[in-house]
């Protein structure tokens, strides 16, 4: 369940590495990825993201007239709340900020992480909270819904991949300031984000054979020099039909980066202050990367670098950007990471029958042991009474369910395969879907290593079209929103 990704590295902070535990690839995405030179975003399509008229501010400030900010009227009524930003037909408040800068901040300081200043803090997670918003809406313009059972089972998996209760990990996050309640909204958010990019990108993106064929071809030639590169980054983004001005305005300010940091300022530092990138507030980490997964523009720059050093600014039609190659390590080839996948498969064959108001479950298994005595006892034939008696799908079949790699049955059947020589049957073996007997008529070993390797090239190509997607469809969704700022930063 690809893979934005929230970057939140201490557990101190439970609510926050819990949610990202759930949502690794459901935000912003990986901007290096997305930032291949490309043409200009396509129009929105018809039913999708197309951009709402903007509304007058006077009718935007009016969208939720009664939405608690203000205390009943009276002659001591003081403001509790405020609005701070319209996105579309919906407010982020004062209040919301306020407690996701301080989320921010507490762990920040619990993993010891530098942050900007606390305006530029501040402008860098009321743009996050804007995004997310503005998919969220876009979420519900398209009818996704995630409900409350689905919502009940991904809370307790996220307990369970943190070795606690659904209770116990209440407690924490309680203890921690954020209700259990607002917590749930943040994951059924972090799900409906998570189908609406499966939905407008994943589901668009195609990997052809031929370009699996063009990528092993070049990953072969190259394979002695294979690496991985550890890298942060920091962006000075471009906004969507800037105009000439504009785009040079941002040049300059990464080039005041780039001057900065040639005089020894701290790279962290530096994009947790200027970056516009989703990696920003964790001091630009974007982790190890394959030069070849990065556009050109960035994997040519890299391959000029020693471990610690950075690029000039590289221009994309992002924006302005500067990578630091952190470090470098070899990496395997698909090939080789696939020469020993050698699987072994099972030929077997089985009768299945089910409890019924005419046969309960002691009269079931005694007469699979009357089946598996006269077929050992050449009395009878496993196919004859497999078709006669079966009481599942492969009952014409004679009870042959072909040939069968580990995980293709049930558990049950397949730790009993795995105690027979060919040409056993074993004992009654109970399921979920009733009781059995299953024959082993024989084994192979396949090498299924060139498609492995096809597999693990198919996969590279996917993310790294979805890292470019991803950016674009996230950028158009924001860049078309509606947006006013209604308190000064």
């Amino acid at each position: 369940m690809r893979t934005t990704r929230l970057h939140l590295p201490a557990l101190k902070t439970h609510h926050i590495k819990l949610a990202a535990a759930l949502l690794c690839a459901v935000a912003a995405g990986d901007v290096l990825a997305q930032a291949a030179t490309r043409p200009a975003a396509p129009a929105a399509k018809p039913g999708a993201a197309a951009p709402a008229a903007a509304p007058a501010p006077a009718a935007a400030a009016a969208a939720k007239p009664s939405t608690g900010f203000l205390p009943p009227a009276s002659s001591d009524a003081k403001v509790i709340d405020s609005v701070y930003v319209i996105v579309n037909d919906e407010v982020i408040t004062k209040r919301e900020v306020d407690l996701r800068v301080a989320e921010i901040t507490q762990q920040a300081r619990a993993s010891q992480a530098q942050l900007p200043d606390a305006d530029t803090l501040r402008r860098q997670v009321v743009e996050s909270m804007i995004t997310q918003r503005a998919q969220i809406q876009l979420a519900k313009e398209m009818g996704v819904r995630v409900d409350d059972t689905t919502l009940d089972r991904a809370i307790g998996r996220i307990a369970e991949g943190q070795k606690m209760s659904v209770q116990e990990m209440r407690n924490q996050i309680e203890k921690e300031g954020l209700t259990f309640a607002a917590f749930r909204e943040q994951i059924r958010n972090e799900i409906m984000t998570q189908r609406l990019v499966e939905h407008e990108v994943d589901s668009k993106l195609q990997v052809s054979e031929a370009e699996i064929d063009t990528y092993l071809a070049a990953e072969k030639a190259a394979a002695a020099d294979r690496v991985e590169m550890d890298l942060a980054q920091i962006l000075v983004r471009i906004p969507e039909n800037a105009s000439p001005e504009q785009i040079a305005a941002r040049k300059a300010r990464a080039d005041e980066v780039a001057r900065q940091l040639r005089t020894g300022a701290d790279f962290g530092k530096m994009a947790a202050t200027y970056s516009d990138a989703p990696d920003a507030l964790k001091g630009g980490a974007i982790g190890w990367r394959e030069p070849e997964r990065l556009p050109t523009v960035f994997s040519t720059e890299l391959r000029k670098l020693k471990a610690g050093q950075v690029t000039p600014v590289v221009r994309t039609n992002v924006g302005f950007h500067i990578l630091k190659l952190i470090d470098v390590r070899p990496l395997k080839s698909a090939a080789q990471q696939a020469e020993q996948a050698v699987v072994e498969q099972t030929h077997a064959r089985h009768i299945m029958m089910k409890v019924t108001p005419a046969m309960n479950e002691d009269e079931v298994r005694k007469r699979l042991l009357d089946f598996k005595a006269k077929i050992e006892a050449k009395q009878a034939n496993f196919e004859d009474i497999a078709r006669q008696s079966s009481q599942d799908s492969y009952a014409s079949k004679g009870g042959d369910m072909g040939w069968l790699f580990p995980g293709d049955t049930v558990p049950e059947l397949e730790e009993a395969m795995k105690t027979l020589k060919p040409g056993e049957i074993s004992g009654v073996v109970k399921s979920q879907f009733g009781f059995h007997i299953v024959q082993v008529i024989e084994r192979k070993s396949e090498d299924v290593s060139k498609e492995k390797e096809r597999s693990a090239a198919r996969q590279v190509l996917t993310e790294r079209k979805r890292g470019e997607a991803l950016e674009d469809w996230s950028r158009q969704i924001r860049d078309r929103a509606y947006v006013e700022f209604r308190e000064d930063k």
